[in-house]
């Protein structure tokens, strides 16, 4: 697929290009490759945001750190739980930390960043455990955290749209906490990798197949786990009574059709999705909005969609619609 131009700027100004595959990496050494980038973003200039702290909720398997994204808007707020991308294996609250922020400000929101274990040392499904428990534990505790339960939204990229799917299944079949809408950027939602796409773009410059099969690998106990919905949640029998959700793809991306297939089955089965694509994007490419006009156009839009589920209709005054 052709990429866009600026994307190959981007590879050349960061070198992505020129370093070792994932996969014949250790995940200790992925994930010093992985700060690089971190550290790149930080280099880049920092929203300000009105109120930013770190707590840790409890989980099934001791703390899970959160960090809380706060805007200047009166409570209580709306509030998006937000995943990291990485593949199970990479992120943290800073990597992400840029993302969360420009959503906060823009939608305006309360954002919630949730630093769910990974894997090798903590195989599935850790991270799904992790994720549920907090959206849990801030929908119970919304009052004192200033926000409003009947407006909770969930959202993450990569790996963290696969956890933000599959905890919006896990919320509807135990009937709770609400959630009114889910951002599912580039997700992962069929650990079976048979899709075209997985194929066509079999060698993208930031995700590849085998990039791909090496975070499954240390995420999954063992090939039984690729089937199982908690992991892909393309696969569940029952998919109706899911928050309506806004799916970002980009072209060049091996993620992408399974993507697209999850939000033709969401449609199916009469869940209200939009479902867009990017022209000329790889994976990971809103990470780099500061540098990438698609990515610029994803977080506007991602950014609409949260305003409109969450009835936000005057910016300033947070007034909502009746």
């Amino acid at each position: 697929m052709p990429l866009d131009p600026q994307v190959q700027i981007l590879l050349d100004f960061t070198g992505i290009s020129s370093m070792p595959p994932l996969e014949t990496l250790t995940p200790e050494a992925a994930r010093a490759r992985f700060e690089v980038f971190t550290e790149l973003r930080r280099a880049m200039p920092v929203e300000p945001m009105d109120h930013v702290r770190d707590l840790t909720v409890p989980g099934p398997v001791g703390e899970v750190p959160v960090r809380i994204y706060a805007p200047k808007i009166d409570a209580p707020s709306p509030a998006l739980i937000f995943f990291h991308g990485g593949g199970w294996v990479l992120g943290n609250l800073d990597s992400h930390d840029h993302v969360c922020r420009a959503l906060a400000n823009s939608v305006p929101c309360t954002v919630f960043s949730v630093d769910y274990r990974l894997a090798p040392e903590h195989k599935f499904p850790a991270a799904v455990l992790d994720s549920y428990a907090a959206l849990v534990w801030i929908s119970a505790h919304a009052a004192e955290l200033g926000i409003d339960p009947a407006r909770l939204a969930v959202g993450g990229d990569s790996a963290g749209g696969n956890l933000a799917a599959v905890i919006s299944q896990i919320a509807r079949d135990r009937r709770g906490p609400r959630v009114v809408f889910q951002l599912l950027i580039y997700p992962a939602t069929d650990m079976r990798m048979n899709h075209p796409s997985i194929e066509e773009n079999a060698d993208g410059p930031i995700l590849t197949k085998a990039a791909m099969n090496w975070f499954i690998a240390h995420y999954m106990n063992g090939p039984q786990d690729r089937t199982d919905p908690l992991a892909s949640p393309l696969l569940s029998s029952n998919l109706a009574g899911l928050p309506p959700a806004f799916i970002i793809t980009a072209e060049c991306d091996p993620l992408r059709d399974e993507g697209e297939a999850y939000g033709r089955q969401l449609a199916a089965a009469g869940v209200r999705v939009e479902t867009r694509q990017y022209e000329g994007m790889p994976h990971g490419f809103v990470s780099f909005a500061a540098a990438l006009e698609g990515g610029r156009r994803a977080m506007a839009d991602a950014t609409a969609r949260l305003r409109s589920a969450f009835g936000i209709v005057d910016q300033r005054s947070m007034t909502v619609a009746p």
